[in-house]
């Protein structure tokens, strides 16, 4: 298979809400690797750098949700493969738990090995990130 279309495969796996199709398509030594301290890390009290399978699917499961109460509205503005690596573009709109619109610019370069994803690295506009979720709040957790 295809490294775009392993991309293809995660990006439903993520929207299944499903996690042994969340887990089933990423290798077990999986890393996710956010920009340190980012406004939903920060909000949320959780880590910027998940290792494995349990830790991304939790994430996406239990801790997502808690800051992006109604989910998160993905438009894909750009997918670029080559070889084991596929690039990501997208704008991500969602309403936050504190009432606040969020709409930010996303970035992800996902590694594939075999049919599997083994490396997700994100990327955003940070700055624009604390804006939407604190405003003029000093940055801090914001859900239990």
């Amino acid at each position: 298979m295809d490294a775009r279309a392993v991309a293809a495969n995660l990006w439903r796996a993520f929207g299944s809400f499903d996690r042994d199709q969340i887990r089933g398509i990423l290798t077990e030594d999986v890393e996710w690797i956010a920009p340190k301290d980012n406004a939903t890390a920060v909000a949320l009290g959780v880590t910027d750098h998940m290792i494995g399978q349990d830790a991304i699917a939790d994430f996406l499961l239990n801790d997502l949700p808690k800051l992006f109460s109604n989910g998160i509205e993905i438009d894909v503005i750009s997918i670029t493969a080559e070889g084991s690596t596929v690039v990501y573009e997208q704008m991500q709109k969602a309403s936050l738990v504190n009432g606040r619109h969020y709409e930010n610019g996303y970035v992800f370069i996902l590694e594939v090995r075999g049919a599997r994803v083994c490396r997700i690295r994100e990327y955003m506009d940070t700055r624009k990130g604390y804006r939407m979720v604190f405003a003029e709040d000093l940055p801090g957790r914001i859900v239990p």
